[in-house]
């Protein structure tokens, strides 16, 4: 006899049964169309039709801020408005097309059209141009663009070698070379300068001798302690072709004495003596496997009553959702390794490493980064 179909299945619970109900119910054209007209249901259709219209043009709006980045507008706005037709010149565009670009970026609130046809910044073409590192971000993304062209091939695993993966060679499991870090590190430097501030304000290192930042990339976020904590050590650890970037970077800088950068890979343990290690945007590039293997060289390194310091945007995030779960969860499915964690999962991850305690701190911009502080067991 063949196995029950659908039609023979358990009923699903009062809950799962109102939702199906419910949703065949908006799903109707009939019901929509009454919605939108309904006063007391109005404000929420137009709403909902909005947000489905902005998933839809989502790609569309990125392509305008694409080349609002790529012309400079934000810069060249700066110093105040400027006509139509002066902006046309700047930019070396026709007349109309700079127009449907200013009318576009103006209504994603990027620039603000005045009386006159003249245009100025926005409070978010302002703020683009004082963090460089969204700006870089803008630009990368024509990568994850590419890879994301047909979803679907990436979600089932067939895609072949992305983008993505070869920009992050050490997401494939590459030995990483000069030639292949270079794209990469200054993309991790404004981005882990952006978010610096934040993890500092966040954490108290008044009691720390030694800190040694985990994948610390060309130093950014060991430049930012070291203007918070002149008399902390330093030491910064990543693969050797990274480390070596990052001495030459932090020279320039007028930090040689100031941090020792040290070559190696986590795989083969970590330097020991310093007691307090930090990873800043880390755990999330990592499987699972490789992300405890990560915490558990910490855990090893650091002294008793040692502390670790992890900090990344999150899974889950209140009113971020889309950011933890949408945004780093489909590009790092496109890199090929890692995924965005919740903090809980995070926590267990902690503990199987080896940590005794864990709490997450507060921090001013949490769909940017949170942050957990673990403790290792003092004897």
């Amino acid at each position: 006899m063949p196995g029950p179909g659908p039609a023979l299945a358990a009923p699903g619970s009062l809950r799962d049964r109102w939702l199906g109900w419910r949703n065949r119910l908006v799903a109707s054209p009939r019901f929509q169309r009454w919605a939108a007209g309904f006063p007391l249901t109005r404000r929420i259709a137009r709403k909902n039709t909005r947000a489905l219209f902005d998933l839809c043009a989502g790609f569309v709006y990125a392509q305008v801020l694409t080349a609002c980045v790529r012309l400079d507008l934000f810069r060249i706005l700066t110093d105040g408005p400027l006509t139509l037709d002066a902006l046309a010149r700047r930019l070396d565009l026709p007349v109309e097309n700079t127009r449907c670009l200013l009318r576009a970026a103006a209504s994603l609130d990027l620039v603000r059209a005045l009386p006159g046809e003249r245009f100025g910044l926005a409070d978010l073409g302002a703020a683009l141009t004082g963090n460089p590192g969204i700006a870089a971000m803008v630009e990368h993304h024509a990568l994850l663009y590419a890879d994301l062209a047909d979803p679907v091939t990436l979600l089932r695993g067939s895609a072949g070698p992305t983008r993505l993966a070869r920009y992050w060679p050490y997401a494939a499991g590459e030995t990483a070379d000069a030639a292949s870090v270079a794209p990469y590190g200054g993309l991790m430097g404004a981005s882990q300068a952006l978010i610096a501030d934040d993890v500092l304000d966040a954490c108290d290192l008044s009691r720390s001798r030694h800190l040694m930042d985990v994948g610390g990339g060309e130093g950014a976020f060991l430049e930012a302690v070291a203007a918070r904590h002149a008399a902390l050590r330093l030491t910064l650890f990543d693969l050797p072709a990274v480390a070596d970037r990052a001495r030459d970077r932090l020279a320039q800088r007028g930090l040689p004495d100031r941090i020792a950068c040290r070559g190696g890979s986590f795989h083969d343990g970590l330097p020991v003596g310093a007691d307090t290690i930090t990873l800043i945007r880390i755990v999330h590039d990592h499987d699972d496997g490789p992300a405890l293997a990560l915490l558990r060289a910490a855990h090893a390194a650091l002294p008793p009553g040692g502390t670790l310091i992890l900090a990344e945007p999150m899974a889950g995030t209140p009113d971020a959702e889309p950011v933890g779960d949408a945004y780093f969860g489909f590009y790092l499915l496109a890199m090929g390794s890692g995924r965005p964690r919740r903090a809980e999962e995070l926590h267990a991850l902690l503990r199987e490493a080896g940590f005794t305690a864990s709490r997450e701190r507060s921090t001013r911009r949490p769909l940017l980064t949170r942050l957990i502080v673990a403790q290792k067991e003092a004897h």
